[in-house]
């Protein structure tokens, strides 16, 4: 652990560098995290701890731990997540073309500084203060750090509003993406799934009823296990289906069974499954994430054992929604990427992100790049919301 003082004109501040996590109080951090804008479960110590812990983000796997804390005695001001990264990968936020143009340039772009939850591309608080300038003082020690071991640059993903202005506003680059969320209506929340599908286009909700009666005909049912009901057989059979995924791909799964084993532990309250089964026998299975004060579910991780036409999109979207509407949540966010869930009346919402580069013209480069890239993403939202799912108001 480093430390490192710095002292301001009103008091003195301690900022404290954790490669283990297990040296920061987890009833301080939490207690932060509850006090912001949009704070989700992801950046709970508990997940942090567990992420650590399992061997999915390590050093060893290209997430070394450099988790600033800032303490007015004893204290907590202001704490984030952040990591030195030797790759891009598990980010969602995709800056491969700078680390080319890096290396083509004979420049180390590797390791950067990175402030994120580790392969979790859900929008919220990153910057934990207690106030405004304790997030300023946050920001200092990012760049501080970032220059004391000379690294190219300093990212901070999927932050709210309040923190990419306080980035913006110290100079960091702004970037914009997008991802997908359904919202239950305000004024008359739907009454039962029926009723949300009754609020779609005419084409949108025959092919809905057209995908779920495929599976009906394959002979899938579902079951649904939340919080301690998930047994370890059930964790066991979800992890044999995420594996899958991934080598459908080609790739390597990014968490390992000890994190899910940790998650049933330490957070089992946030963990909602869907089973699906066909003559009795398990087939596929999907885990979504929960925040039950806050009434939002996330979709996360899905996975089958055979392929079945249209599970996907009743085990991810459909059952899922029908739960969320059924227990009155307020949001589902469907993840990164993919417009096609706008079919499913997921609709665009806007991400941000903040980025500081220590080299002049590579920092000149890439806001010129990012000026452009963001004219376009505001095009390209503005054309998704030309075609809503939803019948006319």
């Amino acid at each position: 652990m480093g430390l490192t003082q710095m002292k301001t004109s009103s008091a003195d501040y301690v900022i404290r560098v954790h490669s283990d996590l297990q040296e920061l109080p987890l009833g301080a951090w939490n207690a932060l995290l509850a006090a912001q804008a949009e704070a989700t479960p992801f950046m709970r110590l508990e997940y942090l701890q567990a992420l650590q812990e399992s061997g999915s983000a390590t050093a060893a796997t290209g997430w070394q731990a450099q988790f600033l804390s800032i303490w007015q005695g004893e204290r907590l001001m202001a704490a984030c997540p952040a990591y030195l990264k030797s790759h891009s990968y598990g980010e969602y936020v995709f800056d491969w073309a700078w680390a080319d143009a890096y290396q083509r340039h004979g420049q180390d772009y590797y390791p950067k500084l990175l402030v994120a939850v580790p392969f979790t591309p859900v929008p919220g608080a990153r910057l934990l203060a207690t106030d405004e300038l304790a997030r300023q003082l946050l920001l200092d020690a990012l760049l501080t750090l970032a220059r004391q071991q000379s690294l190219s640059s300093a990212h901070i993903l999927f932050s709210n509003e309040a923190e990419q202005a306080t980035a913006s506003a110290g100079g960091w680059m702004a970037r914009s993406g997008v991802q997908f969320h359904w919202s239950n209506r305000l004024e008359a929340p739907y009454r039962d799934f029926e009723d949300f599908l009754a609020s779609l286009q005419r084409e949108k909700r025959k092919k809905i009823q057209q995908e779920q009666r495929k599976v009906r005909e394959a002979g899938v049912s579902f079951e649904t296990r939340q919080g301690k009901e998930i047994q370890e057989t059930d964790w066991d059979f979800f992890y044999r289906c995420y594996q899958l995924t991934y080598r459908a791909h080609h790739s390597q799964p990014y968490l390992t069974r000890d994190f899910f084993r940790l998650m049933a532990q330490r957070m089992p309250g946030h963990w909602l499954l869907f089973i699906a089964r066909r003559e009795g026998q398990a087939v596929a299975a999907s885990l979504i994430a929960l925040d039950p004060e806050q009434r939002v579910a996330y979709g996360r991780y899905w996975g089958a054992t055979e392929p079945i036409s249209c599970l996907h999109f009743e085990a991810c979207y459909y059952q899922p929604l029908r739960w969320c509407i059924a227990q009155g949540y307020r949001r589902f966010e469907g993840g990164a990427q993919g417009e096609h869930k706008m079919a499913r009346g997921l609709m665009p919402v806007s991400t941000g992100s903040s980025h500081w580069l220590a080299h002049p013209d590579f920092s000149q480069a890439v806001a010129e790049f990012l000026g452009r890239e963001g004219q376009a993403m505001h095009a390209y939202v503005n054309e998704l919301e030309s075609h809503q799912p939803y019948k006319p108001s």
